[in-house]
């Protein structure tokens, strides 16, 4: 099949390069003149702008834009609306809210065209492991990607899982139950670094990798993390957050859903950023007003 990919960074150029190790034709852009140069060693065909990617596609097209979600996503798919044609496909496979899927799809099938919206998680190991993909949109686009699916996905690991919104809907709870096993593993492994035994994490990490039941992938990444730096001295304990987190959090108050988990886990990325906590410094000298605790000093 041929396709057209916008956005060549972590994720969008493993995906080029798996698509052209599968046989398809994949005409690539992306701002960065690197990044396209390396989509061009890889086998695809790289173009300088969006108008030259639409001219290098045969109809009916179909896009896959894997650029940030926000401002990047709306204004790619606005400037492709004004280059392509009724019967083409725009695949939107980054973080973007649902709504605004449901949205962008209504607007595209105004002027006769599809939208699909595509929920990617494999990371950088998707290149090599293949991509998981949940999809949402109508079922006739998402039937005319199926090959490239196929190919982007592991066996079984690509599902469409309902209307326009759906698929990105279904990303955003995937990354919301994310937060919370990061953050399970990152609580048991500072009570275990904190304790008062000499413990090897490497060692503990690589036992639970083999027959318990809190092994996972992520656990296989934090052993490997573990073998590169024991003590994660090089590593900044500040976490970012990209929306799916929070998202998911206002999905299960609109939905009236307790979920104090994913909620505990996005507030304890926040913390994650705080050089210094004002909060903490009220409880200090709160706990120094009524009960004479210690308050420690600012140095100066």
């Amino acid at each position: 099949m041929e396709l057209g990919m916008v956005g060549l960074g972590r994720m969008g150029g493993g995906m080029t390069t798996r698509l052209v190790r599968g046989g398809h034709r994949v005409v690539a852009y992306d701002p960065g003149e690197e990044a396209r140069a390396r989509a061009e060693a890889n086998g695809a065909h790289a173009v300088a702008s969006l108008a030259d990617l639409v001219a290098g596609l045969g109809a009916p097209r179909a896009v896959w834009l894997m650029v940030p979600a926000g401002d990047v996503t709306e204004q790619s798919v606005v400037e492709l609306a004004g280059l392509l044609e009724a019967g083409d496909t725009v695949i939107d496979g980054g973080n973007s809210l649902f709504r605004d899927s449901v949205r962008r799809a209504r607007d595209l099938s105004e002027r006769g065209m599809s939208f699909v919206d595509a929920g990617v998680s494999g990371g950088i190991w998707g290149l090599e492991e293949g991509f998981s993909l949940m999809v949402g949109g109508e079922a006739a686009a998402v039937d005319r990607l199926a090959p490239v699916l196929e190919t982007l996905a592991p066996q079984d690991g690509w599902a469409h899982v309902g209307p326009s919104g759906a698929g990105h809907f279904v990303k955003m709870v995937h990354n919301g139950i994310e937060y919370g096993l990061l953050q399970a593993y990152g609580e048991g492994f500072e009570i275990l670094s904190s304790s008062v035994y000499d413990l090897d994490l490497r060692q503990i990490a690589q036992v639970w990798r083999r027959g318990s039941v809190v092994r996972s992938w992520l656990l296989d990444l934090l052993a490997s993390a573990l073998d590169k730096d024991p003590g994660l001295e090089s590593v900044r304990g500040y976490v970012e957050d990209s929306g799916e987190g929070r998202w998911t959090v206002l999905s299960a108050i609109d939905q009236d859903v307790p979920a104090p988990i994913t909620a505990l886990s996005l507030f304890a990325r926040f913390a994650s950023r705080q050089e210094e906590s004002f909060s903490a410094k009220v409880i200090a000298a709160l706990r120094g007003e009524f009960g004479g605790h210690a308050v420690r000093k600012e140095d100066g």
